[in-house]
Protein backbone atom coordinates (compact mmCIF):
# COMPACT_ATOMS: atom_id res chain seq x y z
CA UNK A 1 0.00 0.00 0.00
CA UNK A 2 1.44 3.55 -1.03
CA UNK A 3 1.46 5.88 1.93
CA UNK A 4 0.07 8.97 1.20
CA UNK A 5 2.36 11.92 0.32
CA UNK A 6 2.13 15.27 1.54
CA UNK A 7 3.90 16.70 -1.47
CA UNK A 8 1.54 16.10 -3.71
CA UNK A 9 -1.65 18.35 -4.26
CA UNK A 10 -3.78 15.69 -4.15
CA UNK A 11 -3.07 14.93 -0.36
CA UNK A 12 -4.15 18.57 0.39
CA UNK A 13 -7.30 18.65 -1.66
CA UNK A 14 -8.57 15.40 -0.16
CA UNK A 15 -8.12 17.03 3.52
CA UNK A 16 -9.77 20.18 2.62
CA UNK A 17 -12.67 18.64 0.78
CA UNK A 18 -13.39 16.36 3.66
CA UNK A 19 -12.46 19.31 6.50
CA UNK A 20 -9.63 17.49 7.86
CA UNK A 21 -7.59 20.16 8.56
CA UNK A 22 -6.31 20.21 12.19
CA UNK A 23 -4.01 22.94 11.83
CA UNK A 24 -6.28 25.56 11.26
CA UNK A 25 -6.36 27.58 14.28
CA UNK A 26 -9.69 29.64 13.50
CA UNK A 27 -7.74 33.38 13.09
CA UNK A 28 -4.73 34.59 13.88
CA UNK A 29 -2.28 33.19 16.32
CA UNK A 30 -1.30 35.18 19.59
CA UNK A 31 2.59 34.98 18.69
CA UNK A 32 1.88 36.75 15.09
CA UNK A 33 -0.25 39.60 16.78
CA UNK A 34 2.67 40.41 19.07
CA UNK A 35 5.38 40.43 16.01
CA UNK A 36 3.09 42.75 13.89
CA UNK A 37 2.96 45.19 16.72
CA UNK A 38 6.21 45.44 17.03
CA UNK A 39 7.71 45.47 13.65
CA UNK A 40 5.92 48.90 12.61
CA UNK A 41 7.97 49.15 9.21
CA UNK A 42 5.77 47.67 6.36
CA UNK A 43 7.28 45.83 3.83
CA UNK A 44 6.23 42.88 0.95
CA UNK A 45 5.51 39.91 2.67
CA UNK A 46 5.01 36.40 1.01
CA UNK A 47 2.44 33.83 2.84
CA UNK A 48 3.53 30.27 1.41
CA UNK A 49 0.77 27.44 2.22
CA UNK A 50 -1.86 29.88 3.27
CA UNK A 51 -4.64 27.52 4.02
CA UNK A 52 -7.72 29.57 5.14
CA UNK A 53 -5.70 33.03 5.05
CA UNK A 54 -6.42 34.46 8.20
CA UNK A 55 -3.19 35.85 8.43
CA UNK A 56 -3.27 38.03 5.25
CA UNK A 57 -5.77 40.22 6.88
CA UNK A 58 -3.54 40.90 9.63
CA UNK A 59 -0.27 41.93 7.20
CA UNK A 60 -2.55 43.90 5.51
CA UNK A 61 -4.09 45.89 8.59
CA UNK A 62 -0.63 46.57 9.67
CA UNK A 63 -0.01 48.06 6.30
CA UNK A 64 2.35 45.34 4.36
CA UNK A 65 2.22 44.71 1.20
CA UNK A 66 0.85 40.77 1.50
CA UNK A 67 0.24 38.04 -1.46
CA UNK A 68 -0.32 34.31 -0.23
CA UNK A 69 -0.09 30.86 -2.46
CA UNK A 70 -1.64 27.89 -2.19
CA UNK A 71 -2.15 25.05 -3.75
CA UNK A 72 -4.64 23.32 -2.83
CA UNK A 73 -8.12 24.52 -5.40
CA UNK A 74 -10.54 24.00 -2.13
CA UNK A 75 -8.12 26.28 -0.04
CA UNK A 76 -8.48 28.66 -1.89
CA UNK A 77 -12.10 29.28 -2.66
CA UNK A 78 -11.90 28.94 1.32
CA UNK A 79 -9.78 31.65 2.08
CA UNK A 80 -11.20 33.62 -0.40
CA UNK A 81 -14.55 33.33 1.16
CA UNK A 82 -12.79 33.77 4.29
CA UNK A 83 -10.62 37.04 3.01
CA UNK A 84 -13.98 38.58 1.29
CA UNK A 85 -12.16 41.82 -0.65
CA UNK A 86 -8.72 40.59 0.65
CA UNK A 87 -9.04 37.59 -1.72
CA UNK A 88 -7.31 38.19 -4.65
CA UNK A 89 -4.26 38.22 -2.39
CA UNK A 90 -4.26 34.73 -2.80
CA UNK A 91 -2.99 32.68 -5.77
CA UNK A 92 -3.64 29.64 -6.45
CA UNK A 93 -0.10 27.74 -7.45
CA UNK A 94 2.43 25.97 -6.53
CA UNK A 95 5.22 27.83 -4.42
CA UNK A 96 8.38 26.04 -5.73
CA UNK A 97 6.97 26.17 -9.35
CA UNK A 98 5.34 29.73 -9.45
CA UNK A 99 6.73 32.46 -11.27
CA UNK A 100 7.27 35.22 -8.48
CA UNK A 101 9.16 36.94 -11.69
CA UNK A 102 11.78 39.59 -10.06
CA UNK A 103 9.59 40.18 -7.14
CA UNK A 104 11.40 39.67 -3.87
CA UNK A 105 10.27 39.83 -0.36
CA UNK A 106 11.17 41.60 3.04
CA UNK A 107 9.51 38.86 5.20
CA UNK A 108 7.97 35.12 4.57
CA UNK A 109 5.91 34.18 7.17
CA UNK A 110 5.87 30.33 7.75
CA UNK A 111 2.98 28.58 9.31
CA UNK A 112 2.65 24.58 8.87
CA UNK A 113 3.86 24.85 5.63
CA UNK A 114 7.53 23.81 6.12
CA UNK A 115 6.04 20.40 8.57
CA UNK A 116 3.64 19.71 5.78
CA UNK A 117 6.55 18.43 3.28
CA UNK A 118 8.55 15.28 3.37
CA UNK A 119 12.40 15.80 4.74
CA UNK A 120 13.19 15.15 1.78
CA UNK A 121 11.69 18.25 0.04
CA UNK A 122 13.47 20.74 3.01
CA UNK A 123 16.66 22.11 1.36
CA UNK A 124 14.48 23.38 -1.59
CA UNK A 125 12.15 25.04 0.97
CA UNK A 126 15.27 26.71 2.57
CA UNK A 127 16.74 27.44 -1.08
CA UNK A 128 13.41 28.89 -2.18
CA UNK A 129 12.86 31.11 0.87
CA UNK A 130 16.39 32.53 0.04
CA UNK A 131 15.94 33.08 -3.20
CA UNK A 132 12.79 34.71 -2.49
CA UNK A 133 13.73 37.00 0.26
CA UNK A 134 15.78 40.81 -0.28
CA UNK A 135 18.86 41.06 1.37
CA UNK A 136 18.53 40.84 5.24
CA UNK A 137 14.95 39.93 4.64
CA UNK A 138 12.98 37.77 7.36
CA UNK A 139 11.95 34.36 7.41
CA UNK A 140 9.49 34.38 10.21
CA UNK A 141 6.59 32.25 12.03
CA UNK A 142 5.91 29.20 13.53
CA UNK A 143 7.98 26.09 13.33
CA UNK A 144 7.52 22.84 14.45
CA UNK A 145 9.61 20.55 16.37
CA UNK A 146 9.90 17.64 18.02
CA UNK A 147 8.90 13.98 17.37
CA UNK A 148 5.67 13.02 15.68
CA UNK A 149 4.99 8.96 15.46
CA UNK A 150 2.47 9.54 12.45
CA UNK A 151 3.67 11.98 10.03
CA UNK A 152 2.98 14.52 8.54
CA UNK A 153 3.76 16.94 9.93
CA UNK A 154 7.47 16.68 9.92
CA UNK A 155 8.76 18.57 13.14
CA UNK A 156 12.20 19.69 13.35
CA UNK A 157 15.09 19.06 15.73
CA UNK A 158 17.68 22.00 16.58
CA UNK A 159 20.12 19.94 14.32
CA UNK A 160 18.03 19.69 11.53
CA UNK A 161 16.87 23.61 11.80
CA UNK A 162 20.59 24.44 12.14
CA UNK A 163 21.60 22.02 9.25
CA UNK A 164 18.59 23.42 7.05
CA UNK A 165 18.47 26.94 7.70
CA UNK A 166 22.10 28.00 9.01
CA UNK A 167 23.76 28.47 5.64
CA UNK A 168 21.26 31.03 4.73
CA UNK A 169 20.02 32.57 8.00
CA UNK A 170 20.74 33.77 11.43
CA UNK A 171 18.30 33.14 14.13
CA UNK A 172 17.12 36.51 15.70
CA UNK A 173 14.10 35.11 18.10
CA UNK A 174 13.27 31.73 19.34
CA UNK A 175 9.90 31.35 21.48
CA UNK A 176 8.10 28.37 22.86
CA UNK A 177 4.21 29.06 21.55
CA UNK A 178 1.60 28.39 24.66
CA UNK A 179 -1.30 28.97 22.33
CA UNK A 180 -1.87 26.09 19.70
CA UNK A 181 -4.49 23.64 18.09
CA UNK A 182 -4.47 20.41 19.55
CA UNK A 183 -2.09 18.64 17.18
CA UNK A 184 0.29 21.42 17.18
CA UNK A 185 0.08 21.50 21.20
CA UNK A 186 3.87 21.76 22.51
CA UNK A 187 5.40 21.24 19.63
CA UNK A 188 5.28 25.52 17.86
CA UNK A 189 8.56 27.70 18.15
CA UNK A 190 7.91 31.17 16.86
CA UNK A 191 11.24 32.13 15.34
CA UNK A 192 12.38 34.76 13.38
CA UNK A 193 15.39 33.73 10.51
CA UNK A 194 17.03 36.98 9.19
CA UNK A 195 18.83 35.92 5.37
CA UNK A 196 22.82 36.49 5.90
CA UNK A 197 24.21 37.45 2.51
CA UNK A 198 27.05 34.97 1.40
Amino acid sequence: MNEPDSSQTQFWVKRWEVGKIPWDLGGIPPTLVSFLTRTRTPTRVLIPGCGSGYEVRAFHEAGHDVTAIEFSAPAVAHAREVLGPLGDKVVHGNFFKHDFAATRYGLIYERGFLCSLPPARWPDYASRMASLLSPSGRLVGLFLYGQEPEPPPFPLTEETAAGLLGRSFRLLRNESVAVSVPVYQGLEHWQEWEKIES
